[in-house]
This record gives C-alpha cells, sequence and structure tokens, in this order.
C-alpha cells in the first residue's frame, strides 16, 4: 500500500511537471511569435486591403437557435465589417423563440425563391429570405437538426465565396477583426488553407450598436476565472501550436477557411459534439493524405468577443461538452497516432491531447486522492508536498500571470490598471480551487460521453443586448 502510493504520488508530481513545462515552452514560443507578428504588421497596411480589389470575397456564416436577445445587436455588428465584399448568412436552426421574427423586424426581410442545392447534408430548409436593406444578407430558415454543424452545412451550401467565415451569433467582432484575420491568407493564397482568430470574454464590457465601445473586466469572479482560462488557451496554447503548422482546433466562435476545402472533406460532421476541432482535424487528415503542402494558422490580434457563462450549471455543462467533444474527435481518428503519414499531428499534437487534455482529469483526480490517502495514512512526506506546491501549484500560476502580462503589453485591451491587477491576483485561484471544479466537470463530461449522452444542454445566457450602452 505505502509503496503504491508513492508511486501515484511521484507520477502526479512528473506528470505537473511535464504539463507545466510545455506550457512554458508555449508561452516562450508565443512571446517570440507575438513580438514576430508585430513586426510583420508594421509593414502591411490594413487600408490597403480594403480597398484593393485582390482581397478576396468572404462568406460569412452565423448559425443561430434561439437567439432572440443577441441577434439584432449581432447582425448589426456583421453588416458593419470593414471589408471589401462580404456575404452574410444567418441560419436559423428551427429557434422556438422569436429569433427569426426578430430578424424579419430589424432587417425588413422578404421571403425569396432561389436555386438551393445541398452540396452537404443537412436538415430541410422552410425557406429564404433576402433583406430589403442590405443585399448582402441572406436569412435560412431550416428545421432543426439538434447540432451546430448541421446549421453550418446549410450556410455552406449556400455560400458563393472562395472562403467562409464561421461566428457564432452571440458574438460580436472588431470592426476590422476580417481584414486582420485574412493577413496570412494574403501573404500566401496557395498554402494557408484556414486561419483562427482569438475569442475573448465579453462579459463587463459595453457594446454601441453593435461595436465594442470599452473593454472591462467582468464583476463575477467566475467570469474572470474565464479571462484568464481564454488568455492561457489562445494567446499561449493556440499560438505555439499554429507556429509548428499543428493546430489542431479554431474555434467555433471565430475562424476562416477555404470554401473549396470544407466542401471537398464533406463539410462539417452532422452528428460531432465538437464540431470546429473536428474539422481541422479531418482538413489535417485530407491534406497529409494527400501529401499537400499546407498551412492552418492563428492570428492573435483579430478579436471576437463572446459572452462566457456567468453561472456555475452552465460553465460546467459548457466544460463538459468540451470534453465530450474532444473524445469524440481523438477517438475516430486514432489510427492518426504515430503514423509517419500524418506527421507532427500524429507524432506530436494528438499524442499531447491525448495524455495531457483527455486523459489530465483521470490522472489528476487519482493523483490527489492517492495524496489525501497518504497525508490520512501519515506517509506524505514533507519535502514531497512542498515540491508538488512549487511545481504543481506555483509553476502554473507563473504561467497564467505570464500569459495575462503578455496580453497587456502586446495588445493591451484593459486599459484601466484596476482591471489588470485584478485579473493577474484571480491567477492564484484558478489552480486552486477553480482547478479541481473544472476537473470535476471533464470527469462529468467523460462519463455523460461513454453512457451514450452526447447532447448539447442549453446555456443561461443574458444576451448581447445587456452589455448594449447608449
Amino acid at each position: 500500500m505505502i509503496r503504491f502510493l508513492e508511486i501515484s504520488n511521484q507520477t502526479l508530481f512528473w506528470y505537473y511537471l511535464a504539463s507545466n513545462l510545455a506550457y512554458l515552452a508555449m508561452l516562450i514560443i508565443a512571446l517570440k511569435t507575438s513580438a514576430m507578428h508585430q513586426h510583420r504588421l508594421e509593414s502591411h497596411r490594413l487600408s490597403w486591403f480594403k480597398d484593393t480589389p485582390m482581397t478576396p470575397p468572404i462568406t460569412i456564416i452565423a448559425p443561430a437557435h434561439n437567439e432572440e436577445a443577441s441577434i439584432r445587436v449581432s447582425i448589426r455588428n456583421l453588416l458593419a465589417l470593414d471589408y471589401p465584399e462580404l456575404e452574410i448568412i444567418v441560419v436559423n436552426d428551427g429557434s422556438q423563440d422569436r429569433t427569426l421574427e426578430e430578424l424579419c423586424d430589424e432587417f425588413r426581410l422578404r421571403r425569396v425563391r432561389a436555386v438551393y442545392v445541398s452540396v452537404t447534408k443537412c436538415a430541410p430548409v422552410r425557406g429564404l429570405y433576402r433583406s430589403d436593406v442590405h443585399s448582402n444578407l441572406l436569412v435560412i430558415d431550416k428545421k432543426a437538426a439538434g447540432s451546430k454543424s448541421d446549421a453550418i452545412n446549410a450556410g455552406l451550401n449556400a455560400a458563393t465565396s472562395p472562403y467562409v467565415c464561421v461566428v457564432d451569433a452571440d458574438s460580436v467582432l472588431e470592426r476590422d477583426a476580417l481584414l486582420r484575420i485574412m493577413v496570412p491568407i494574403l501573404e500566401d493564397p496557395k498554402r494557408v488553407v484556414a486561419v483562427g482568430g482569438i475569442v475573448r470574454v465579453l462579459n463587463g464590457s459595453e457594446l454601441v450598436k453593435g461595436q465594442l465601445r470599452r473593454a472591462r473586466l467582468p464583476r463575477k469572479s467566475i467570469e474572470v476565472i474565464q479571462v484568464i482560462e481564454y488568455l492561457r488557451a489562445f494567446l499561449i496554447g493556440r499560438e505555439a501550436w499554429a507556429q509548428g503548422n499543428m493546430l489542431t482546433i479554431i474555434s467555433g466562435a471565430f475562424g476562416v477557411f477555404r470554401t473549396d476545402l470544407v466542401r471537398a472533406v464533406g463539410g462539417y460532421r452532422a452528428n460531432s459534439i465538437g464540431e470546429d476541432m473536428d474539422l481541422v482535424a479531418r482538413l489535417h487528415r485530407h491534406l497529409r493524405e494527400k501529401r499537400t503542402d499546407y498551412q492552418i494558422r492563428f492570428v492573435p490580434d483579430p478579436m471576437c468577443w463572446t459572452e462566457a457563462p456567468s453561472d456555475f450549471r452552465s460553465l460546467a455543462r459548457q466544460r463538459a461538452r468540451w470534453q465530450k467533444g474532444l473524445l469524440d474527435v481523438l477517438w475516430p481518428n486514432r489510427d492518426m497516432l504515430f503514423r509517419p503519414l500524418y506527421g507532427r499531428i500524429g507524432c506530436f499534437a494528438f499524442p499531447y491531447l491525448w495524455l495531457f487534455e483527455l486523459f489530465a482529469p483521470v490522472l489528476e483526480t487519482l493523483g490527489i486522492i492517492t495524496i489525501i490517502l497518504a497525508a490520512i495514512l501519515g506517509f506524505l512526506s514533507r519535502e514531497f508536498f512542498l515540491q508538488f506546491l512549487i511545481f504543481g501549484y506555483a509553476f502554473a500560476t507563473v504561467i497564467s500571470i505570464g500569459s495575462v502580462l503578455q496580453e497587456e503589453i502586446t495588445y493591451k485591451r484593459y486599459n484601466d490598471w484596476k482591471d489588470v491587477v485584478r485579473l493577474v491576483s484571480y491567477c492564484f485561484f484558478e489552480h486552486f480551487p477553480y482547478r479541481q471544479l473544472h476537473m470535476t466537470w471533464r470527469l462529468q463530461g467523460l462519463w455523460q460521453y461513454l453512457r451514450g449522452d452526447h447532447e448539447w444542454k442549453p446555456l443561461k445566457r443574458k444576451g448581447l443586448l445587456s452589455a448594449t450602452a447608449g
């Protein structure tokens, strides 16, 4: 028994150390790539991209299900984006509230007869609507199929542009976000097939006529913790993985893809739980099997602001769903592991996701249980516990603080010094007790998936109107 506890505790210690060292390496890479990106932007003029006829058209697809509290603000925001040629397709995915009525009232929609070809499979379409005041706005009204993927496929069938941008209907893009996210594509259109932008927490900020007027830190502690999570995930994780062309997820809230490639892989998988990660994995597989020279990039400055859950029940459901989505992608693609055909994705990115993302809640829970047992039985040494605190808690906290300071030094979205101080102070609570709560939610997600519960449970949201001022 004593030997088992010692081995378990040492395993958890080395697991935490390896995980934090990986994050430290990502932080260093992210700092370097951020500096390179800022230097590269100095040689580009976004106004030139806006005015030149060489800038390719984009179709924005915004799936909406029961978004009556956000849909007016969100679509006004999309219509006001700075981009030369833009098509906006809103997919009303069987909403049971007034989403379609809100769209009809705000944008003067009229029903039209048009040819609609189902290139990718989706639920039946009930009607097409065109705006009388915005000729580039099309609304597709369809039956609900229970998945966001199905709604995106319906929009993909109607898209006429060489690039599609998928945006959540409860999110807000900064005015120049599309111009910024297209920079890698305009630099290398043959190789860059997809680009992800950064997603930030909107809670606490102010909107005016669909535009972000002032970025402020949320008031609720549960929302502030999520700000730190997003900074770690985007400014450290995704930026570092993209540098090695090993990015495995482009957020469903904001990403640009080559339309022909998305259609070539069959569109979004209709029954996928994590549709954003699933699409990127299938793109990697498709392009690696064809031995195509390609890149999937991440750009850290085109901002998408989205409403984060503000209560524990909704947050628990969201994180459980994310964990189910991760397993739903990794298991069908398990044949890619350690196969030379799939290069860095199969040899580095996917093994990391299996070990440090999918199995993390299981390993950490077992490790914490054995540490508690060792302490109760009197077998927990003071030296080991001190090392565990230093490398498991303090090390991870320093990395979180580093991600916050990187954001403040580089992008400075929070201009109030009180917000920055408050954000740094919350870094000390991210790994205890929040990490343990998060671990429990992820375990619930794994259990739900294994027992066949693949449903997306609804989240409680306030809507974008709650952030509107003036």
